[in-house]
């Protein structure tokens, strides 16, 4: 390990270099974040929590999910102490990628209790995914009609298990549908029905393809104006069952367009983890919620920019986007192509910030991304300020260079 600079304490590791060798890395100070004396109010804003496998599960790929509780739950905690709500078994849980139905259903019940013994706020997600690969297969190839009320009976088993928690359910977008369906009217029926039979309100969640390959063309229409019409036509009919829309389309100019677009009381939850801070921020003409995996990775951060929004004036709108403006090159490394797989970078901040025991994750994902891509994402978070424990940081980094074969003495 290389020494500090004479005359500092502070710490250094060695990183790898765009030439192959390693040199001095001097990290930074931890980020001036405060927590919450009261709710935030100014803007609501959940977290999209990964979650967390036991060290010694059979983390590989199609077994079932085995979770650390302590560490997935504890995370949570982290959240809801910064002021943000938990958004529960989303995309950034593993949803569709390891996480199955039967391990978020627990998860659901479990973190609800969690949720009611600090007062925190909670949204689950409730989709199609036990519905096995096959099973929508012959929905596919069967009758439309049947297979529209089998995907809309399995939206309804989940819809179950999350009303039965007290949370506030998300509609996910659901690959099921988007494989039986056929045009917009389709997409209209099964969520009508839905919508007619809940009674509170819901957040309908717009998963992007880029995303998720398997939802392209989602709410029957590959341009996003067409597919938006047919969201609002949904809206109009039953908006007094829909408290916000979550958008994910990585698209800020028609997140901007569609949030205008919206009836009176309905939320617009970004979900654009590229350029989240004009947006949440906002100006004069409008904001958005939140509802982002980005926000879990830098929950510090984003609820000293939300408490500043607190004062409701243009000072406190400037020092929100300074803040969050400060993390964005963090959140777009993070969710670079393979988009899918930024949850990888959620768990190695998660276990660099002392938050889980190991860097692993359900279905042994965290190969997903490269020791170059993971070294990047250290060095982005520690100019974000982002890195809470620096000597913990500094210690885990080396380990993981250590076991990647990347050292001093060994780099070529």
């Amino acid at each position: 390990m290389s020494a500090p600079p004479a005359g500092t304490d502070r710490v250094v590791v060695d990183l790898p270099n765009v030439v192959g060798t390693t040199d001095p890395y001097v990290l930074g100070a931890r980020g001036p974040w405060t927590r919450p004396a009261g709710p935030l109010t100014a803007r609501r804003a959940f977290a999209a929590a990964h979650v967390v496998p036991l060290t010694t599960a059979d983390n590989t790929p199609g077994r079932p999910a085995e979770l650390d509780w302590d560490a997935t739950l504890g995370f949570r905690h982290m959240l809801w102490s910064y002021g943000l709500g938990v958004a529960e078994v989303m995309d950034t849980a593993q949803r569709g990628m390891g996480l199955d139905w039967d391990a978020a259903a627990y998860l659901i019940r479990r973190t609800a209790a969690e949720a009611r013994s600090v007062g925190g706020l909670l949204a689950c997600g409730a989709g199609t995914d036990h519905l096995t690969p096959a099973r929508v297969a012959e929905l596919v190839a069967g009758d439309r009609e049947a297979g529209l009320h089998a995907v809309t009976d399995a939206y309804r088993e989940q819809l179950g298990t999350v009303a039965a928690a007290g949370a506030t359910p998300v509609l996910m977008a659901s690959r099921a549908l988007a494989a039986v369906a056929r045009d917009a009217d389709d997409y209209l029926a099964v969520y009508s029905t839905l919508l007619s039979e809940v009674t509170e309100p819901v957040i309908l969640h717009w998963l992007g393809e880029v995303f998720d390959p398997a939802l392209a063309g989602y709410w029957g229409a590959g341009d996003p104006h067409a597919a938006a019409a047919t969201v609002l036509e949904l809206l109009r009919a039953h908006g007094g069952k829909v408290d916000g829309v979550k958008v994910s389309l990585l698209d800020a100019g028609f997140e901007v367009w569609l949030r205008g677009q919206l009836p009176a009381g309905v939320r617009l939850y970004s979900g654009d983890d590229f350029n989240y801070p004009e947006l949440v921020v906002g100006d004069d003409h409008g904001h958005s919620d939140a509802l982002l995996g980005v926000f879990a990775a830098i929950a510090p951060a984003a609820s000293t920019a939300l408490q500043a929004l607190e004062s409701r004036d243009e000072a406190g709108r400037a020092r929100a986007l300074e803040i969050l403006r400060s993390t964005e090159a963090l959140g777009r490394h993070m969710f670079e192509e393979p988009t899918p797989h930024y949850k990888a970078g959620i768990a190695f901040l998660s276990w660099l910030n002392g938050h889980q025991p190991g860097f692993q994750m359900v279905g042994g994902l965290q190969s997903a991304r490269s020791a170059r891509h993971l070294t990047t994402l250290f060095r982005l978070a520690d100019g974000a300020g982002l890195l809470l424990d620096p000597d913990r940081a500094a210690h885990r980094m080396r380990a993981f260079l250590e076991v990647a074969g990347i050292t001093p003495e060994e780099t070529r």
